[in-house]
Order: structure tokens, then C-alpha cells, then sequence
């Protein structure tokens, strides 16, 4: 007969709140097909509200002390977290994370939260994103920028392979340090990937001749077994890849070619976006190649594209 699994005991709420919260990130890791970071976040948030409402209602919190919530309690909690330094970015995920545990509530008949809903979320200030320039994305992967470096020439290889595949398919980095061996085509046996993204959902993107030789020219070079099922991209010590490593890289290529601060792996993926729109890619496409599920989140290179129209009208134009 197989064991029970036991729920984890937490100071703050009741066993019946637990196991809420357990069936809740079933629900979202099972249904929702959310990664585990996104479940260790989403846990990690709602820990904290339950922490707070412990101490603010001077008791461990039930379900029915959470139906009896009021505004003034959600507004609590807010400030507490303002006064511990966090910013409005960090306080709207909490308070996603929360008003999404309290959904799954009402919708398993376990009680409304009526004042998470009753509360305005925090204005957060939109930020374009900041591409690097064509020819400064195009000079990235040139492993002759890193020539005077104590490092190995595979490790160079790689750093090069995979800032040009970040480029080159708009991947995220952990998309990028997600495939495989095998899920990449030799030069000249295919010109596609496909990859896995958020929400663990499955997309085909392009690969340029060019990528895929700087990919060959890293895998030839690298000194451990790389096996098909196995992570394309290595470590020092042959385990899978950390993105901060690649991070690191883009720290120093920020300085060998003067970038600013904003040029991260991830800008990267911005500049994949904005220079093909700028090319006259279509929005849709863009879309999809992305892997982003709403066109509306797409939708904000045309922005950057047209900030930099403006920006060269007014240092071109003679009136401007």
C-alpha cells in the first residue's frame, strides 16, 4: 500500500489552507503546464501573504479568515512589503500569485477573497525594451574580440555559438541552454529548431548556416561526450550550462565593444524583434517566432521601432 504523502506543516495556516495550496500548484503545474520556478515563485508569494495575515490577525490563517478579509487587510500587507523595500514590479507578482490561489478557492466552493479583487494593483511605469544597435549584435559572437583571454578556445567556441543563437532565433537563455544535442541540425541537414518555451509549450524557430557552423565549430571542439539526449551547451566541468555564465559574457563583451548596460542576453532576444520590424517582418510572425501567447505582447517593438524613427528625425532633420 503506498504511503500517503504527508502535507507540509506551516506555522502560519491551517492544515486545511495547506492542502489548498498543495491541490492549487498541482492544479497549476498538471493544468496550466507552468514550469517549476514559476511554481516555487508563485509558493514562495503566497508564504509570504499567509506569514503577514498570521501575525496581522494574531492567529494561523483558515479559510475562513481569508473569506472574511478586508481591503484594509490587503493594504496592510502592501505596505508592509513597501516599507521592506520592494518594489511595484515585485508586489503586482505577489499579488497575481495570491489572487490566483484565491480564484482556485472559489472555484473548488472554498470561500471568496473578495478584497484581493477589491484592491487596485500597483501602476508600474512601462519600459520599452533597449535592442542593441545591428552591427553591435552582429559582432557579438566574433570569437577574435576575445583573443587575449586565459580561456580555453571550446569554452570561447560556446560563448560565441550561443549568443549567436540568441540572436540569430530570438531564443530566451533558457530556452537556448535547454536543447539538446540532438535538436540541432548539422550545416547544411536542416535550417530549423524546435524548442521549448514558457508554459512549456513547443515552438519551430529558424537557424541561420551561419549559427549552426559556429555550433559545429563549439561541438568539434569541446572536449567531453556529447550525447544526442544530452545538454548541447556544457559547463566548465562538462554539467549543463548556468545562464549566469552567459551573462558574465555579455558583461564582458559590454565592455570590449562599449555597450551599455542594458545589453544582456536578453536584449538579444529584444534585437531579434525589433531588427527583423524594422526590416518589415510581419507583427504575426514576429509572434510566433517568440513564442509569446498574446499578439498585444509582441506589439510593443512597433513602439521601440518607432522611438528610433523619431530619435533619427530629430538628430537627421534640419527643423527638428
Amino acid at each position: 500500500m503506498a504511503k500517503k504523502k504527508e502535507q507540509p506543516d506551516l506555522p502560519f495556516a491551517a492544515p486545511e489552507v495547506v492542502a489548498e495550496m498543495v491541490r492549487w500548484l498541482a492544479h497549476l503545474g498538471a493544468e496550466r503546464r507552468m514550469s517549476d520556478k514559476t511554481l516555487e515563485a508563485y509558493s514562495r508569494d503566497v508564504h509570504q501573504f499567509l506569514a503577514f495575515l498570521c501575525e496581522h490577525l494574531g492567529r494561523r490563517v483558515s479559510l475562513k479568515s481569508l473569506a472574511g478579509l478586508a481591503p484594509a487587510d490587503v493594504r496592510a500587507f502592501m505596505a508592509a512589503r513597501r516599507a521592506g523595500g520592494i518594489g511595484s514590479r515585485s508586489l503586482m507578482r505577489i499579488l497575481a500569485g495570491t489572487r490566483s490561489f484565491a480564484r482556485f478557492l472559489e472555484r473548488e466552493g472554498k470561500g471568496k477573497v473578495g478584497a484581493l479583487a477589491a484592491v487596485r494593483t500597483p501602476k508600474v511605469a512601462k519600459t520599452l525594451p533597449k535592442p542593441l544597435g545591428i552591427a553591435a549584435a552582429k559582432r557579438l559572437p566574433d570569437v577574435d574580440l576575445r583573443a587575449g583571454e586565459e580561456r580555453e578556445p571550446w569554452v570561447i567556441a560556446r560563448d560565441s555559438a550561443v549568443l549567436a543563437l540568441l540572436y540569430g532565433s530570438g531564443l530566451r537563455i533558457s530556452e537556448a541552454l535547454g536543447l539538446k544535442r540532438g535538436e540541432v541540425p548539422a550545416p547544411g541537414k536542416g535550417d530549423a529548431l524546435t524548442v521549448i518555451g514558457k508554459g512549456r509549450k513547443t515552438r519551430m524557430v529558424p537557424v541561420l548556416p551561419q549559427v549552426l557552423e559556429l555550433i559545429a565549430d563549439y561541438v568539434a571542439a569541446c572536449p567531453y561526450d556529447l550525447p544526442v539526449d544530452g545538454p548541447l551547451f556544457v559547463g566548465a566541468k562538462g554539467g549543463p550550462l548556468s545562464p549566469r555564465i552567459i551573462q558574465l559574457v555579455m558583461e564582458r563583451m559590454r565592455g570590449i565593444l562599449g555597450l551599455a548596460e542594458t545589453a544582456t542576453p536578453h536584449a538579444l532576444r529584444h534585437s531579434f524583434a525589433t531588427h527583423l520590424l524594422a526590416r518589415g517582418g510581419d507583427l504575426r510572425a514576429i509572434q510566433e517566432l517568440l513564442g509569446h501567447a498574446s499578439l498585444s505582447t509582441t506589439q510593443i517593438y512597433t513602439a521601440v521601432d518607432t522611438e528610433q524613427l523619431l530619435t533619427a528625425y530629430r538628430a537627421a532633420h534640419p527643423r527638428a
